[in-house]
């Protein structure tokens, strides 16, 4: 048993209603230049963390090194987290059946969708939960014909034994230039690697840039088919259609990782895992950096509403404005 403490943290967002800072969202956070130097440092960025779903872009470029056949949209919903549109399930049961497989080999939870129109829908037609509407099916599937093209074990694909789950490993570790600081289980069932702020910020920055091989494909996926990565109204399919270039996963807990397409990066992990501010933290970071993300104002307008009527705003936290300031 591992007991975790809150890292060394900084303000990052700020909740102010009616003119009182009703609320403070501490965390870590770091972000890297176009040349690959630290150009904001908040909180503990070394400290280890779990990446979440904001680690599947890696997921997705293991399976695609271990020799799956992905690409377009079905390399992008390997990396993403998708709402659980029927576009949605219509390729992650196209994963399915190439691998050979049924809908019972995902061992991901049962869920309904994310995107409420399609859940009201198939809650009106007698519908019932399901893994393939569930958020990481994509992940999943994927996982599962990486198992079928080197003919290994497909119900035991969860298992960090598994050679696949080595194989993620290893990918984990290279990309984000550190060793697997802890092992769990993801909230999906996949065994999940920990890392760093910083480790999260360095592999977005090297997916960004690549301009050939495996990686360019998965950050090239991600970029040419945003929705799914993950779905109508999502803030990350939204940052990619918005910000030309940009590549972008955020993950449960208050994680995130976005990089633009000259390098710049941000990476954070909210410590009290609330992940309301980090898109616009992370844009507005990208912003001081340089990175033109005028087109995506909409995303960093977040209003405190009172009565329906806004009264406040989330803002970026004093630590955050500082370093704005001094740029």
């Amino acid at each position: 048993m591992v007991n975790w403490r809150p890292p060394l943290s900084a303000e990052l967002a700020v909740v102010r209603r009616s003119g009182l800072v009703e609320s403070r969202h501490l965390g870590s956070l770091l972000a890297l230049d176009a040349d690959g130097s630290v150009a904001l440092s908040l909180g503990d960025p070394d400290a280890t963390i779990l990446p979440r779903s904001t680690t599947k872009p890696l997921q997705a470029l293991a399976c695609l090194t271990a020799g799956a056949p992905l690409t377009g949209p079905e390399l992008a919903i390997a990396a993403g987290s998708h709402t659980g549109e029927d576009a949605h399930v219509d390729v992650v049961r196209r994963l399915l059946e190439r691998a050979g497989l049924e809908e019972s080999a995902l061992q991901c939870p049962v869920d309904w969708p994310e995107d409420e129109p399609t859940r009201v829908a198939l809650i009106r037609a007698g519908a019932e939960r399901s893994t393939v509407r569930m958020n990481c099916s994509g992940k999943h599937a994927a996982m599962l014909l990486a198992c079928a093209v080197n003919g290994w074990p497909t119900a035991s694909y969860l298992d960090p034994g598994h050679p696949l789950q080595q194989h993620v490993r290893a990918v984990t570790a290279e990309w984000t230039g550190a060793p697997v600081r802890h092992d769990a289980t993801d909230g999906c069932g996949a065994p999940l690697f920990g890392t760093t702020v910083r480790g999260l910020a360095t592999a977005f920055r090297a997916l960004s840039l690549a301009t050939e091989g495996p990686a360019a494909e998965v950050a090239g996926a991600m970029r040419t088919h945003p929705f799914f990565v993950g779905g109508t109204g999502h803030q990350n399919s939204a940052v990619m259609e918005l910000v030309p270039g940009a590549v972008a996963k955020g993950g449960a807990e208050g994680v995130i990782g976005v990089a633009g397409p000259d390098g710049q990066a941000v990476a954070m992990k909210v410590v009290d895992g609330n992940p309301r501010a980090t898109t616009l933290l992370a844009l507005t970071v990208l912003g001081g950096l340089g990175v033109d993300v005028s087109a995506a104002a909409s995303l960093t307008a977040l209003p405190v509403l009172g009565g329906g009527v806004p009264v406040g705003a989330i803002e970026p936290g004093t630590d955050v404005l500082a370093w704005l300031e001094g740029r």
